[in-house]
Order: structure tokens, then sequence, then C-alpha cells
């Protein structure tokens, strides 16, 4: 007789392999072509909305979901955008659109800020995830689960 294969529970460990992708095949990221990733569900290790769509799948199954921008990484807050003194910024940092800029909260917390525009004595910076306002591809291949 042949034990169950578990189904991915709140609380339980899951090893897998993930991509997000944009919905024109543009990789975010992924890691099919490298070691797969083991996280604890319910910890905050993936998005809440990501992980919603791993509960019930068990060890071999593969799936793709598309998630709409707002069920995936949150519709684009024009709020979360604001100018910053450019004396903000240490003098030799080459500021440049796109560029990702680590910032400290007063929190003492990690937030990644995106440069938006530049002007001569202030910055736009854009603290909405990367992929706000985006459509993804959420596709995941399960290797094992381990519930508590």
């Amino acid at each position: 007789m042949t034990e169950a294969l578990q189904e991915i529970t709140s609380n339980g460990e899951v090893t897998l392999h993930f991509a997000i992708a944009l919905c024109d095949g543009t990789v975010i990221t992924s890691t099919f072509e490298e070691e797969p990733v083991t996280l604890t569900m319910g910890t905050g290790n993936l998005a809440e909305n990501l992980e919603k769509t791993l509960y019930g799948l068990k060890p071999g199954d593969k799936q793709s979901v598309i998630l709409e921008a707002e069920h995936a990484f949150g519709p684009h807050d024009q709020e979360k955008s604001y100018f910053m003194p450019r004396s903000s910024f240490p003098p030799e940092m080459e500021l440049e659109p796109e560029l990702v800029v680590s910032f400290a909260t007063p929190a003492g917390d990690e937030l990644a800020g995106i440069i938006r525009e530049l002007e001569e004595s202030q910055v736009k910076v854009d603290f909405n995830h990367p992929l706000a306002g985006q459509d993804i591809v959420f596709t995941v291949q399960i290797i094992s689960v381990n519930n508590p």
C-alpha cells in the first residue's frame, strides 16, 4: 500500500520550482534552471496571493496561473511615489531612471525604491513593488511537501 501524497497546507514546508513572467512571456525570475527553493507557507516568504495558488497541490503537480495585477502584486499606486531632495542621496551615487535603491525605514526595515525622474534638486522615487500594476503568469512545479 502506498502512502498518499501530502497536499500543501498552511504552515507546511514546500520545496518547489517557480517562475514569474509577464503575460508577454518576459521571465522576471525563475528557479527552473537552478536549485529548487524551500519555503514555509504562511511566513511571508511568498506574496500572499501567490501562496494561495499553491494550497491543495501535491508533489509532482505543475501549474501555471495568470494573476491580474490586483491579485498579484497590487495595482500601481501613484501615492507611493515621492520627490526626495537630491541631497538625500550620497554625492558619489550615479542616479539614473530605473535604478533600484535600498532605503532604511524608521523601524530599521529595508525598502526598495525605483528612481523614476531626475530633476536638478529632487529625485522622484517609486516605492511600489516593481511588478505592481502588471498581470503575471505564476508557474510552479511542486517537488515535496512536509506538513507539520
